[in-house]
């Protein structure tokens, strides 16, 4: 075997190895905080970047308030220019971790993602940020992102930011399970606890 194909061998088998222990991370972060099993079934193989203004990143269930999540994120990822996919930001506690009986509550559930221009996604449920309620601890907002296999119909109400109607008793993998979208290829979670921007949040989400 020559020196270049030893070295291109030798690269393949690192890349493939970061590859694994990524993987590995992913999979143990969402076990440790319970993601699997209370959102999904099966951990996705990459972390989602997702970046708040101020230059606040989502990171393996990091703390943020809900005065910094109030605005939608830029959310990236590589994507095929040809394929399409679905973002969901899910809490599965709701109304908290200890009794989640409204589990899960929808946050955001964009669909029909042209490659990664999110802007140009069919949005089913506009972006509403962080509202744990008072005394009820902290919270997992899951985000969660799909491959479709190809532009889908999908059968569901749409939902402004000053509603309420149609998020809470959500459940993120019974909706992938419904449109076919298989397991989610990336993910990353933040959790929250009630700030004083909180009935802010819950005061928009009455209006309609």
């Amino acid at each position: 075997m020559s020196h270049q194909k030893v070295l291109s061998f030798g690269l393949l088998m690192l890349a493939a190895s970061c590859l694994a222990a990524a993987n590995n991370e992913v999979e143990a972060v969402f076990k440790d905080n319970e993601v699997v099993p209370d959102v999904i079934a099966e951990a996705p193989h990459q972390f989602l970047k997702i970046s708040y203004e101020n230059g606040l990143n989502v990171d393996k269930g990091n703390e943020l308030t809900p005065t910094q999540v109030q605005k939608q994120p830029t959310i990236e990822w590589e994507a095929s220019d040809d394929a399409y996919y679905t973002l969901i930001m899910t809490d599965p506690d709701a109304p908290s971790r200890v009794e989640p009986k409204f589990r899960e509550f929808r946050h955001w559930l964009v669909v029909n993602i042209p490659g990664n221009h999110l802007d140009q996604g069919e949005v089913l449920a506009a972006y509403v940020g962080s509202g744990p309620p008072k005394g009820t601890g902290l919270h997992r907002y899951v985000f969660l992102l799909y491959k479709q296999s190809g532009k889908l119909e999908f059968d569901e109400a749409r939902v402004s930011n000053k509603s309420r109607k149609d998020r809470p008793k959500f459940k993120a993998a019974t909706f992938a399970e419904k449109y076919k979208l298989g397991a989610p290829i990336a993910g990353n979670f933040y959790q929250a606890q009630w700030d004083d921007y909180v009935p802010t949040l819950h005061k928009q989400l009455s209006e309609e």
